[in-house]
């Protein structure tokens, strides 16, 4: 008799073996002040990025806390601690690079690898016993770095790290995390890894400063207009339930034919189009609503000079995508129009924008609009999934700790080109923008989902864009 019982989906307990420990750099590191440019420190950065990687095999908290001290040699900052910067206008922040340390916790569960990655493909609020919390007054209270090695029964392990977005971008975090991984081995032939660049001030505002009348993807006037859709007030109000849907690369490539030959696309372009509009039509938004796509762009190269390799703090900024609701949801154009957009939002992000915006962001008088966007970030091709951790190896899941009404796109580890799609959705939408996710049509009309199933079209999705009452 077959067994049919479902697997656990929440985590036990985690045991901790001892406190929580500082681990500071193997070497005298610089004491100074580190300057966070505007990008940096904007107030939609003051969260921590938190991955979790799962490897079938462990290794010593020892190792792991040897290796990490002597990689916070090559990057300080992330040893000192964000404070306010003095003399400023109280919102400007800036690393005090005092050596102070990563908080570095080691811990036990009663779980195994088969058994977390059974149920690894939407999180809970369980995970969150895989970090350890720090308890703090404020941002500032808790160290740019955590670490939380979880010990598992079958000999694997857990590994979640916590990096300050003030100080790092995905890149960046990528960076820093193969730099770990490269001094966590001990195979010589390995390429070293590039030199971290910290200095920010290739992103200071000109003096005088000049700023362009055109940042989409931003308020310069923060407050909010009466009778306006808060999109994103409204999610935060509401149980919101993760929502996970994997995308292979004929999936994406699918979606990609749907534009051609009128427009040739990426991956990410075709994929972030078809992200935006399930989750506009499950939202049930009002047709004239301006709905809006912000996306991170890499300006590394964008910028003239261009920042310099190595450069792991902030190098983005984000471009903006928008329509009104009726244009990106009616019609079999409506794909294709929502890619010409998106492109059209990439090719705006010149060098002359991102210097405009960083000297906007001077006056503190701008903030990111979130009032009626849904927020893509580009976890999929930074080469998180291949980090090779020592002795451990290459992870088996890469992922994030968390799900958010922010949309991440997940790497698939030993799928280079497959794309994970996670991001939390009301509870009375989840349904309906997971029906969206897997709908795809091809030239002859078919809808053909994630599961294989293939029917025609005959004037209904199983959805009507009626079926419940618009968003207000």
């Amino acid at each position: 008799m077959l067994n049919s019982t479902p697997p656990k989906t929440e985590l036990p307990d985690c045991h901790y073996r001892d406190q929580p420990t500082l681990i500071p750099p193997i070497a005298p590191t610089p004491a100074h002040s580190l300057y966070l440019s505007n990008v940096d420190d904007q107030k939609f950065l003051r969260f921590s990025i938190k991955y979790l990687y799962v490897f079938r095999k462990s290794i010593a908290a020892e190792s792991l806390r040897e290796s990490l001290s002597r990689v916070l040699v090559d990057y300080y900052p992330l040893a000192g601690r964000l404070r306010k910067s003095p003399g400023g206008d109280g919102e400007k922040l800036e690393v005090d690079c005092n050596g102070e340390g990563a908080l570095f916790a080691e811990g036990f569960m009663d779980f195994a690898v088969d058994e977390f990655l059974g149920i690894s493909e939407k999180p809970n609020r369980s995970w969150r016993k895989l970090l350890f919390r720090v308890e703090g007054q404020s941002f500032f209270d808790i160290p740019p770095l955590v670490v939380q090695v979880t010990n598992l029964r079958c000999g694997g392990m857990i590994l979640c790290t916590a990096i300050n977005h003030c100080i790092c971008d995905g890149i960046g975090t990528a960076q820093f995390l193969h730099a770990w991984a490269h001094a966590a081995t001990t195979r010589p032939n390995l390429d070293r890894p590039i030199k971290p660049f910290h200095h920010r001030h290739v992103l200071k505002p000109r003096n005088p400063t000049r700023t362009n009348p055109t940042h989409p993807g931003y308020l310069i006037h923060p407050d909010q207009p009466d009778g306006a859709v808060d999109v994103h007030r409204y999610l935060l109000s509401q149980p919101v339930v993760p929502s996970s849907t994997t995308f292979s690369a004929a999936d994406i490539l699918r979606l990609k034919r749907q534009c051609v030959p009128s427009v040739k696309c990426t991956a990410f372009e075709a994929l972030a189009s078809h992200t935006w509009r399930a989750w506009v039509r499950s939202l049930d938004l009002p047709p004239t609503v301006n709905a809006k796509l912000l996306f991170s762009v890499n300006v590394r190269k964008r910028v003239d000079p261009a920042l310099p390799d190595g450069y792991y703090g902030n190098g983005f900024v984000l471009g903006c995508a928008q329509t009104a609701v009726r244009d990106l949801t009616a019609g079999t154009r409506s794909l294709h129009d929502a890619v010409r957009l998106v492109q059209e939002a990439k090719s705006n992000v010149t060098g002359d924008y991102v210097r405009s915006l960083v000297d906007l962001m001077e006056g503190r008088r701008v903030k990111t609009d979130l009032s009626a966007s849904l927020v893509i970030s580009q976890w999929a091709k930074l080469g998180l999934e291949d980090l090779e951790l020592g002795e451990a190896g290459k992870g088996v899941f890469m992922g994030s700790v968390t799900s958010d009404i922010y949309c991440l796109f997940l790497p698939v580890v030993g799928d280079a080109e497959a794309v994970r799609v996670l991001v939390s959705m009301p509870e009375t939408a989840v349904e309906k923008f997971e029906f969206y996710m897997r709908e795809f049509s091809d030239e002859k009309g078919m809808v053909v989902d994630n599961g294989g199933e293939v029917n025609y079209q005959n004037g209904t999705n199983g959805f009507h864009d009626h079926d419940h009452d618009h968003f207000t």
